[in-house]
């Protein structure tokens, strides 16, 4: 069974929602409190086995402040868990420009002549945590290793699934399932049109033969936006599509100004270092 060695972590959109901070820094590189989404995202992948980390960018974009080595300055605060200030240096870094706004699907071909088996995709402005650790112990979210599970287990492409409010089920790809498998997927239902409350959740893993089916047949010319999506209906309706469900995790999105906020405060609240004394400011001002 081929093994699974990149993961692409896609973060080439404007983020238009978040500005105007994010059009002086990119919403990948806004802190979850005091780490980066693309550092969170980059320990996730790591402890999900890559070797190579491929980073799809614009030409708006510099993310080379985030990939640089500086543990130098770890000695200013050596409490402070040393992995943080090189997330990149263990790993082999690829940055691909997205020179157009075209989709998911056409994000992920912008790093496939590099790739030559199965991979790890990353929406770049989604943090999905099931630890929430200090920075003197960090420890890296599980997703995107449950899925690289799955796969060895089943060879079969995969991506995480959570359940979600009724009032936010139009926002999202909602899926079918029949078992752990995906049958159908329905983008940005009406509620009383949903198949479930379980969506598509910014982690997936795809097979090798998403190079030749991105570019050859599920083309962005022909499906537009929806490219991926079409992708994964051929593997849902063809040799399978499994959904891998989240327990116990908290899912942020650093592109809208209100969730972002919202994951700045359950996040605080979850964390060990901070949780109590947060709660209690938190209280008292709400009184």
């Amino acid at each position: 069974m081929p093994i699974v060695e990149d993961a692409l972590i896609v973060a080439g959109g404007l983020g238009t929602r978040m500005y105007p901070v994010s059009a002086f820094s990119s919403k990948e590189s806004l802190p979850l409190i005091d780490v980066p989404v693309l550092i969170h995202l980059a320990h996730e992948a790591k402890a999900a086995g890559v070797k190579r980390i491929h980073i799809i960018s614009s030409p708006s974009k510099d993310f080379s402040p985030l990939l640089r080595d500086i543990q130098d300055l770890h000695s200013n605060r050596p409490e402070l868990d040393k992995n943080l200030f090189s997330s990149f240096s263990d790993v082999e870094v690829k940055v691909h420009l997205q020179q157009q706004q075209l989709g998911l699907g056409d994000a992920i071909s912008c790093a496939l002549d590099d790739i030559s088996g199965p991979f790890l995709v990353l929406l770049g402005d989604n943090v999905i945590l099931d630890n929430h650790a200090s920075t003197k112990n960090f420890i890296p979210s599980n997703a995107s290793k449950l899925l690289v599970q799955c796969f060895e287990e089943n060879n079969l492409p995969c991506g995480t699934i959570l359940p979600v409010n009724d009032d936010e089920v139009s926002n999202y790809g909602v899926v079918q399932l029949e078992g752990n498998y995906v049958r159908n997927v329905v983008e940005k239902p009406k509620l009383e049109d949903a198949p479930s409350n379980l969506v598509l959740c910014g982690r997936y893993l795809f097979t090798s033969d998403a190079k030749d089916l991105l570019r050859n047949v599920y083309t962005v010319e022909k499906f537009g936006e929806l490219q991926s999506i079409e992708l994964q209906k051929y593997w849902m309706h063809g040799v399978g599509f499994i959904g891998v469900q989240l327990e116990g995790f908290s899912w942020y999105d650093s592109g809208n100004p209100y969730s972002w906020l919202q994951a700045q405060v359950d996040h605080a609240l979850q964390r060990p270092d901070i949780a109590d004394k947060f709660r209690d400011w938190l209280e008292s001002r709400l009184n």
